[in-house]
């Protein structure tokens, strides 16, 4: 199970003040993502049960930066 938040709009919190209400739902990892303006944020928190290595961390961003996600599940490929 993990924790996900994010919000999208003009007036954002600081996504850190949702890791507290989200760590419940995962707690051996964390992490949040904000947009340089501010009009887009992301948090998560993680329950690592296969991928216990950093490469699971989570918001995963792409190599260039412009896209960034959080998702509940994992990836399988084997």
């Amino acid at each position: 199970m993990c924790g996900i938040a994010g919000t999208f709009g003009s007036c954002n919190p600081d996504p850190s003040d949702w890791l507290p209400l989200l760590r419940h739902r995962g707690p051996d990892c964390e992490g949040v993502w904000q947009s340089p303006s501010r009009s887009a944020a992301l948090a998560h928190t993680r329950l690592a049960i296969l991928d216990v290595s950093e490469a699971g961390a989570q918001p995963m961003s792409s190599r260039d930066g412009n896209s960034n996600l959080v998702f509940n599940g994992e990836i399988f490929n084997f």
